[in-house]
């Protein structure tokens, strides 16, 4: 099963499909990841907490 290369948490396959390039099997970030956030094609530091 995928997990998310930051906090380890699992992730579907269909989020792999969607949110990473064709060449991973794992994001970099996910919805779990509260220090870290995806921009565009990047990933960068929160900027705020997140709200659940």
């Amino acid at each position: 099963m995928p997990e998310c290369q930051n906090c380890g948490s699992f992730v579907t396959e269909d989020y792999v499909r969607v949110f990473t390039p064709n060449e991973h099997s794992a994001p970099r970030v996910c919805p779990n990841c509260e220090d870290k956030i995806r921009d565009g094609a990047d990933v960068r530091e929160a900027r705020s907490t997140r709200q659940n």
